[in-house]
Parts: structure tokens; C-alpha cells; sequence
């Protein structure tokens, strides 16, 4: 979990030759991990300030200085289920970042913690991403409601709703299609099942809206996250592939850029591999202080 990113930034704060070539290749290094010229900058400047203030300095204390800057751009997230009621996730994002199988990992998550999971397969513009889902839901021993593929998403969340309510279930975890070469289709798309589970009766309380996103992409994730936020007002996100986070900035940048906490991240294949996200661990090993 971006170990690569913080051993060099910790090697670099161990020079202790604050040159102008040092500077140059702290920033050099900053960008490279994915956090933007604005952050680079910023950080830059802030070592330069500490420099002039304080000659004798100490590797560690440049590794919190630098997590210091950062600490307000990094949040969490962690959903409380009401279990007197049907609490309802939307589970969005885009094609191949492990979306059906972290939906699979937070039904089993709640799942062993005692509550009523139902899945719903409003991805019905893949066959494969019906069936898949449903293979997760009997290996994850948890109900799905579906239809048939190129049936309508909003039918099927609306079925999905109306059938855990009655039911009593606690939790409802919606899969959605990926699809973002259209963003106009996606934003309508999106405004129609929002709109339907509100008009369940899902408030704001029992409703929130999660974005998967594959930690490796770097920018790619960032521009994901503005795509949906603009489309649906995301509540979190949850990274996929946690495990093999290489640096990290861009969800810094995320944070700093729309405000967006993080709630879950995957740490493995197997489907206990699903952990809440902790900001002060991600922060030290974002600096090499872990």
C-alpha cells in the first residue's frame, strides 16, 4: 500500500542537501506519486519554509510535515445500518475495477455481522454481469433479485426495493451498469433509480450512494470520481485493489478536489478480503513512516 512512494520520498527527506536539484526532485517525485502540481507545490514550499526555520532536520520530521499537509484531504467513512429498517447502497462504477466482487464482499461483511442482505442486478446491460452477480450471491449465501438482460435498471431496483421491504431486510446493495462512453446516458440513467429509491421512501439516512474505483488507475480514478459526483452526488468511495496501491496521490487529490471520504477497501481475492478504511495507516505508509 503505496510503500513504493513513501520509501523514496523517505530516502529523499534523508539527504538533508536542500539545493535547488533537491527541491527539483522532491517535486519531480510528488508529481510522479499522482498528487497534482497544486499539492506539489504546496508541499514544496511548506518543506522550503520548515528548511529555513529549523536547519537540523530530521527525516521524520519532514514525513510529518508532509503527512500533516495532507491529513485534511483524506476522509472516512464508515456506514452505520439502521436494523429497523431497509437501508439501501447503490454500488456504482465502471467496467473492470472489481465492482461485482466488492459487492459480493460487502454482503458478506454484513452478512456475518447478522444482517438481512439482498443484492439487486440492475446491470442489465451485460448477461454477464446478471450471472456473475448471482454466482457471488449463492457463493456469499445472500438472495438476489433480477431480470432478464436489457431489462429496464429502474424496474429492477424498483422490484428490488418493494421485495426486501416486504421482506424486512436491513440492507440492499444495487449493482449498476459501468458504462461511461455516453455520460449524458449515465447521468439520466443514474437520475432515474435515484429518483425511484427515493420514492420508496429510502431518506438520506438509509440511502448512500458508493464508487468503486481500482486504487492503481492513478488519475483515471480522479476523473471517475468527478464524472459520478456530478452525475449522482456520491456519499464515499471504496477501493478495489487496496492491496496493491502503489502511490496513493490521487486519492489525495480526490479528497482535496470533491470531498469524498472513503468507506471500504479491498485487500485481497478472496471475499473476506474487505476492510473499512483507516486514514491514519494510508497516511504513513503514504510518507514511509509505516
Amino acid at each position: 500500500m503505496a510503500k513504493g512512494f513513501g520509501a523514496r520520498l523517505k530516502s529523499l527527506f534523508g539527504i538533508k542537501r536542500f539545493d535547488e536539484s533537491y527541491f527539483e526532485e522532491l517535486e519531480e517525485l510528488l508529481i510522479e506519486g499522482d498528487l497534482g502540481s497544486k499539492l506539489t507545490m504546496q508541499i514544496s514550499d511548506e518543506v522550503r519554509n520548515l528548511v529555513r526555520k529549523k536547519k537540523d532536520l530530521t527525516t521524520r520530521e519532514l514525513q510529518l510535515l508532509v503527512k500533516e499537509q495532507l491529513r485534511p484531504m483524506v476522509h472516512t467513512f464508515h456506514p452505520v445500518i439502521d436494523r429497523n429498517a431497509l437501508n439501501v447502497f447503490l454500488i456504482l462504477g465502471v467496467n473492470g475495477v472489481g465492482k461485482t466482487t466488492t459487492i459480493a464482499k460487502i454482503a458478506r461483511l454484513y452478512k456475518t455481522q447478522g444482517y438481512s442482505v439482498t443484492l439487486a442486478a440492475a446491470d442489465t446491460f451485460r448477461a454477464a454481469a446478471i450471472d456473475q452477480l448471482e454466482v457471488h450471491a449463492n457463493r456469499v449465501g445472500v438472495r438476489i433479485v433480477k431480470q432478464e438482460s436489457g431489462s429496464d435498471p429502474g424496474a429492477v431496483v424498483f422490484d428490488a426495493i418493494t421485495s426486501a421491504q416486504a421482506r424486512g431486510d436491513q440492507l440492499l446493495l444495487v449493482d449498476t451498469a459501468g458504462r461511461m462512453h455516453n455520460k449524458e446516458h449515465l447521468v439520466r440513467e443514474l437520475a432515474k433509480i435515484d429518483k425511484i429509491v427515493q420514492t420508496k421512501g429510502i431518506d438520506s439516512v438509509h440511502y448512500k450512494k458508493f464508487l468503486v474505483i481500482d486504487s492503481t488507475t492513478g488519475q483515471n480514478g480522479l476523473s471517475q470520481a468527478t464524472i459520478f459526483h456530478q452525475a449522482i452526488r456520491l456519499d464515499a468511495l471504496i477501493l478495489s485493489k487496496y492491496d496493491s496501491l502503489a502511490k496513493g496521490g490521487a486519492l489525495i487529490q480526490i479528497g482535496d478536489s470533491l470531498g469524498l471520504p472513503i468507506s471500504f477497501v479491498g485487500v485481497g481475492e478472496k471475499y473476506g478480503d474487505l476492510e473499512l478504511f483507516e486514514a491514519e495507516p494510508f497516511l504513513d505508509s503514504l510518507v514511509g513512516l509505516a
